[in-house]
């Protein structure tokens, strides 16, 4: 899940915009470079995990570069998944003194006692920022919202479908489908809830029967659920679905190879990355610069325009174009339009909700 959330999300909207990043990225432990951290008293080196990729790309141009040029203290980014990290914590060892992963990811980490609680006094520029209360939690700290929402053909389909219960109307709507798998994230029921008939505002806790009993209405008219995130796009451009799921932006490099190809954000499903800080970690002033920086609407709105994912400061999307906005689940319209994912309700149904829906699949 966490692996495939941003990296592999979407390209970027320009890809020679990032050729000049500079940060060091890899994989693997740092405990080799253990002596280049204390060389600078542990204070001007942060080491940062994030998922890697564009989103890395992105990340170095808009936030790690500029944050190095003010303050002077080098980010070094590594690409460990959240099991790696709790495994170091429980060893007492935090081999990364910052995380970049989903708000969802962090619920989990909390609940195995991983992370360090934060503290909003430290950060000036969440205050009076408007950010929203879900994506202030107490053990992280939310920096840019991505979604999940439907695609279709233009050239498929007689008018365009304005509404997942649009998506579940086959008769109307007449073509194969394609939805998300249990696989790849978390199963969209919250789509087949919409789909029949479940106000926005009334999704959570979700109505798991009720979802599934929906999601077995469609199910024969799915040519395939998907299982990575660059499928769905490859099933809409080869005209083998007329529409699909996909996460924000997928849609995008169709429509700029000139398909025939729409989204709408009616019923998105947003989710947040942000960033934790592991239990233990031995760089903590230098991790809540990097935060509050971040924070920052011009420094928000130019990670946007690197990568759609929306920001969480209200006033970043001032400093964007409509077209950008267009693009954003955070642009005012689309907030409207959209909704959160509880990631609550998630870390704790997750489970049983996945071993469900494996049985469905199977039957």
């Amino acid at each position: 899940m966490e692996a495939n959330r941003i990296g592999r999300r979407t390209v970027l909207r320009t890809a020679g915009a990032l050729a000049a990043a500079t940060a060091v990225t890899g994989c693997g432990t740092l405990m080799g470079n253990s002596e280049s951290r204390a060389s600078g008293g542990g204070k001007k080196r942060l080491v940062v995990s994030n998922s890697g990729g564009t989103y890395n790309d992105a990340l170095t141009k808009a936030i790690y570069e500029p944050f190095t040029k003010e303050t002077g203290i080098t980010v070094t980014t590594v690409n460990y998944q959240s099991a790696q990290i709790i495994a170091q914590v429980k060893q007492g060892r935090p081999q990364v003194d910052l995380m970049d992963n989903s708000l969802l990811i962090f619920q989990k980490m909390v609940g195995q006692e991983c992370l360090e609680p934060i503290d909003h006094d430290r950060l000036k520029s969440i205050k009076g920022a408007g950010i929203a209360e879900h994506n202030l939690p107490e053990y992280a700290v939310g920096k840019n919202v991505w979604a999940s929402l439907m695609a279709y053909r233009t050239d498929s389909l007689k008018r365009a479908p304005k509404s997942w219960a649009d998506f579940w109307n086959t008769d109307a709507f007449s073509g194969s489908r394609s939805l998300q798998s249990a696989e790849v994230d978390l199963p969209e029921l919250e789509f087949a809830l919409l789909a029949d008939g479940v106000p926005l505002d009334k999704l959570y806790p979700l109505d798991v029967d009720r979802a599934f009993k929906a999601m077995s209405r469609i199910r024969g008219d799915v040519k395939k659920f998907w299982n990575t995130g660059a499928l769905p796009a490859v099933l809409l451009g080869r005209k083998e679905v007329v529409a699909t799921s996909l996460w924000g932006g997928r849609a995008d490099e169709l429509i700029k190879q000139g398909q025939p190809v729409a989204y709408q954000w009616n019923g998105a499903r947003r989710m947040t990355n942000g960033w934790g800080i592991p239990k233990g970690a031995d760089n903590t002033d230098a991790a809540y610069k990097l935060i509050d920086f971040s924070l920052r609407p011009e420094v928000q709105a130019a990670f946007a325009k690197l990568f759609p994912h929306g920001p969480v400061v209200p006033a970043a999307t001032k400093l964007l174009s409509e077209d950008v906005l267009a693009t954003l689940p955070t642009s005012p319209q689309n907030l409207k339009t959209g909704f959160d994912a509880d990631v609550a309700w998630w870390e704790k149904n997750r489970d049983a909700v996945t071993k469900r829906w494996q049985e469905w699949a199977d039957a």
